[in-house]
This record gives structure tokens, sequence and C-alpha cells, in this order.
């Protein structure tokens, strides 16, 4: 089932359910930079089948603003508070009681920690385990490099500065309408070893439906991202940490920094696969949000 909710500001944002909304916990899943709902959609179906954790269990996902079937957003609204807000809103107006287990996917993990930063009641009040799903806590500056380093960067640097003010780039409403012209590009950035076909399709699919100003208005953000103090908030909830061991955007030693700050808890590194854990490692990764929500439902029973 797919809904619009609008934010207070009037951003009208995509939002898609699945699995029994009498479930005792709701996932909810929060995608990347550049990405959209659909990154989500293996592992959501896994998680609502209950084949990962247990009972069938609510799972709700949605498009950032600027991203996928969303509304998109000035450039000064192009920020991890705002998608906090965001996060905050989808919560208050999709998934009104009980506990909430929430998985975040590179810049959807960002989001979380925001979250946390600008909305403390509300995630000491409603969320119940987090995932934290290749991303980072801060020391992103060169993210606005997309993992290159050296004369690469620097020539990015250069070509973007003009490129993002050109009405070929203003104007566009999607980067490309040929997902696969992506692949040759996309494959090597953010997929591990040998990924299979799905993986290829949904990352380079999402990728090619995105706004190129959703590209560069989010970018300052990112690099600005800077948010270990925010962990605080999770320190008594249960949270998994996931990285591929081949991730060139966030790569493992941003996920043991966060290890760092949340020293209970459990950090996976799956080899040979990349960023897009969703799509590469869809068993494993609903595994653990499974293994959250059964341990939530186990301490509601407790109580």
């Amino acid at each position: 089932m797919s809904r619009r909710i609008v934010t207070r500001d009037g951003t009208g944002l995509y939002v898609r359910e699945s699995g029994p909304e009498a479930a005792p916990v709701t996932v909810l899943l929060a995608h990347g930079w550049t990405l959209d709902e659909r990154c989500w959609a293996p592992v959501a179906d896994t998680i609502a089948a209950g084949v990962q954790s247990g009972p069938p269990t609510r799972v709700v996902r949605y498009d950032h603003r600027g991203h996928g079937r969303s509304d998109d957003t000035p450039d000064e609204r192009k920020t991890l508070e705002r998608l906090a807000d965001d996060m905050a809103e989808v919560i208050e107006q999709v998934i009104p009681a009980g506990p909430v287990v929430i998985a975040g996917h590179s810049m959807g993990g960002m989001t979380a920690m925001s979250l946390a930063q600008r909305h403390p009641e509300l995630v000491a009040e409603r969320v119940a385990g987090v995932a934290l799903v290749a991303t980072a806590s801060g020391g992103l500056g060169g993210a606005a490099t997309l993992g290159m380093s050296g004369r690469p960067a620097e020539l990015f640097l250069a070509g973007k500065e003009k490129v993002t003010v050109s009405p070929l780039w203003t104007d566009r409403r999607a980067l490309s309408s040929h997902p696969a012209l992506l692949r040759a590009g996309v494959r090597p950035l953010l997929l591990g070893r040998q990924p299979d076909r799905e993986a290829v399709r949904l990352t380079c699919d999402a990728i090619a439906g995105c706004r190129p100003t959703t590209i560069s208005g989010f970018t300052p953000t990112l690099t600005a991202h800077e948010r270990d103090a925010a962990l605080a908030a999770f320190a008594e909830l249960p949270v998994e940490v996931l990285v591929g061991s081949r991730d060139r955007l966030t790569p493992p030693r941003y996920s043991r920094r966060i290890r760092d700050g949340l020293p209970r808890s459990g950090l996976t590194v799956f080899p040979d696969a990349g960023h897009m854990l969703p799509v590469e490692r869809v068993a494993g990764v609903a595994a653990r949000i499974g293994a959250l929500v059964r341990g939530t439902v186990r301490a509601d029973r407790a109580a």
C-alpha cells in the first residue's frame, strides 16, 4: 500500500507500507542519497513476510524529499536537519503508536543520527532499535568527490561547479532516461565483487531517476555531517552497524568510528560487498534488522 503525506512545510512525501498493520513492531526504512525507497524493497519484502523477523512485521519505507516520488524542495531545505524533521513526521503520521525499529542506509543512517539530535524525546519514547547500514557519523569532507581522490577528484570538483549551474543540469527531471548507461560508472563505485543482476538494476534505476539538483543540493549537508555526539541517544538501545568490506563511499573505518561511539553495538562487515548492502546482501541485512525486531518483541513481553 502506498500513500502521500504532507509535512509541515508543505512537502509531499511518498510512503509505502507492507506487512500487517497490527504487528507489534514497525520497521522504518530510510534510503540513501540519490536513491529511493525501491532500494529497500528486497529487504522490506523479506521482513514483512516474517522470513527473518519471526512473525510478519509491518514495514514502512519512504522517499526523502527531493528523491523518488516525493516532492522536490529548494536547495536551502536540502539538509539532514530537514530530513530528520521529515522522519519525525513520518513516524507521527504513519506510525502513531508502538515501538519502531529504524534502519537507515547511507544518508538514511545520517538522518537517523540527526533525528536523535533534533528529536531526542521521540527517539527515547518510540525507537526500540537502530540499524546503521553503510553510513558514517562524520568525517565525510570528501563525500563531494564520490569516492574519488587525487587528480580525478580535483577535475570532478572543478567541473561540478560549472555543470551544476547549467540549465542542462537544473532543468532536468532525471539524471538519465537510460539506466543501463550508468552501469559502467555505478558498478565499481557502489557495488562490491560480482553483484547479482537485480542489485545492479535496482541501483542504476534509482540513480538514473534522481533529479540532478538533488545530487548537488544535498552535497553540502553531507560534507558538513558531524554527529558523533548524537550517537549518545542510541547508547541504551540495541544497535546493529553494517558495512561492506568493499564500500568505497563509507568504508569500514566509518563503521568502526560509529562502533567506538556505541561500544555495545553489533558490527557486521560483509565480505566483498560494496555500499549497496540493502540490495547486495538482502538476507544478511534483513537478518540483523529481524534480530532487532525479535528483541523488541521479547522486551515488550517481559515488561
